[in-house]
């Protein structure tokens, strides 16, 4: 899914709300987990799963085209784990 889909679909199921306030409702929720996570902060979702960031440390890498060595500097990446219940969902028979 997409974020128009995602927009689409919460507008849908909200019906009372218009389609540009359903588009700044995601947007701020987006905003809010994206700056959470870049203060190194950690976002759960209950039933969902948990944002967080790791870190990864520099390294020497190679350019796939020449093969001469590149420096690449540490760096934090963003990471996912799934909760409980969306793990449940997923593995769920039928």
């Amino acid at each position: 899914m997409i974020r128009s889909e995602l927009v689409a679909s919460v507008a849908q199921a909200n019906p009372h709300l218009s389609h540009k306030d359903v588009e700044r409702v995601v947007a701020t929720v987006f905003d809010s987990i994206i700056e959470a996570l870049a203060d190194g902060g950690r976002v759960e979702l209950r039933g969902f799963g948990a944002f967080s960031t790791r870190g990864r440390d520099a390294r020497t890498g190679r350019n796939p085209r020449t093969g001469e060595a590149v420096p690449v500097d540490a760096k934090r990446v963003p990471y996912f784990k799934a909760g409980k219940e969306l793990r449940e969902k997923l593995n769920a028979d039928g």
